[in-house]
């Protein structure tokens, strides 16, 4: 019996709450298989973002204790939900382009424009940030006007990153500096042959 509820369970899962997903959040890309079932998503963000309103317009799925500025400034790839963690801040209006596969730990701060340091009234001339490919980056992370982090990246917690970090690298804090370490090997998981919700 409870094999028979499981598989009924994961029939729903696959079918009626997938397609929920998707008409709620139509850029939520994610391995249709191997991650959240689709009932965790629409329990865990659902009511809070779409009905009660944290976030709402963001077409992905935001916990309720994140908040996204300028979400139609963000580009991002698959794989990737920026604010799904609590506590991240971003403000977009700069610009923000995320590629595929790219995940936040929480209490991460994204700021993508600034103010000029001789008028506060006005923005400063650097914008955007711009994120790679397979990266992870780690809790209480600051990332700043003008950064690059390249593809294949991890960045340790609490780093302030506001330069360009290279591909294939990890990025650790010491007590008055950034540590960058190249990586001795290529990403191993194949994003491109997972089947997408």
């Amino acid at each position: 019996m409870k094999q028979i509820l499981k598989y009924i369970f994961d029939a729903l899962d696959q079918s009626l709450f997938r397609w929920l997903v998707k008409i709620a959040y139509p850029q939520y890309k994610r391995p249709r298989k191997g991650y959240e079932k689709h009932y965790k998503i629409l329990w865990q963000y659902f009511f809070l973002q779409k009905i009660i309103g944290f976030n709402r317009r963001v077409p992905w799925p935001v916990d309720f204790r994140s908040k996204i500025l300028g979400w139609e400034h963000i580009q991002k790839g698959i794989i990737c939900d920026p604010g799904d963690n609590p506590g991240t801040y971003i403000n977009a209006y700069g610009g923000l382009k995320i590629g595929d596969n790219v995940d936040f730990g929480p209490n991460l701060v994204i700021v993508t424009t600034n103010h000029y340091k001789y008028d506060q009234r006005k923005l400063s001339n650097t914008k955007g940030v711009i994120i790679g490919n397979n990266v992870w980056i780690g809790a209480n992370t600051v990332i700043l006007p003008g950064a690059k982090i390249g593809d294949e990246v991890t960045i340790g917690a609490g780093c302030t990153i506001s330069g360009e970090i290279p591909s294939k690298s990890t990025v650790t804090r010491n007590s008055d500096s950034l540590k960058i370490i190249p990586k001795t090997k290529d990403y191993e998981w194949d994003i491109y042959k997972e089947e997408l919700t």
